[in-house]
């Protein structure tokens, strides 16, 4: 398995817009009905959003730097769902670096530096090569041939039909 930042909304300092914010939290509360997912609604009085996610995508290609990747999936997951803490925040992830136990110094270096700005631009191109864009996506690439797998959040079934096969 591979994962690929999908680089959903580019760096910004502005504000999300009021309405966007509620559209936003009204998905929350549509998944929260539907799934039983848990949510932390005090992230939109807490915070100040912003539509940035590609600080997140490079968190998480610095930890892949030190072999966290997954790890800091879930603690931006984590947070972001359940902690109302801001992921497009450099501070927001440098913490989660920390509590993580990362070496902070060289992730910090690593998540403002070229070398995880040109990662994240591979990720991209590989992203658009791969035809996806919704996130989160599943893309079985067998030999040659690329398969977009159907993602239903209450079963896996369909999922796991389609992966069968083409196996």
């Amino acid at each position: 398995m591979v994962n690929v930042v999908g680089g959903l909304a580019p760096d910004t300092d502005q504000p999300m817009p009021g309405e966007q914010q509620k559209t936003i939290a009204g998905y929350w509360r549509e998944v929260a009905e539907t799934t039983g997912a848990e949510f932390n609604f005090d992230f939109w009085q807490k915070c100040k959003p912003r539509r940035s996610t590609y600080p997140a995508c490079r968190a998480v290609l610095a930890a892949r730097e030190q072999d966290a990747e997954q790890a800091m999936i879930d603690a931006i997951q984590h947070a972001y769902y359940l902690r109302a803490m801001n992921p497009s925040d450099n501070d927001t992830l440098v913490a989660l670096a920390d509590e993580l136990e990362l070496n902070v110094d060289q992730f910090n270096t690593d998540l403002k530096g070229s070398k995880i700005q040109r990662a994240l631009e591979r990720d991209f191109d590989l992203r658009r090569h791969l035809g996806v864009y919704s996130f989160p996506s599943l893309v079985l690439v067998v030999a040659d041939k690329m398969i977009s797998i159907p993602v239903d959040y209450q079963s896996h079934q369909e999922s796991l039909a389609a992966i069968e096969a083409f196996l």
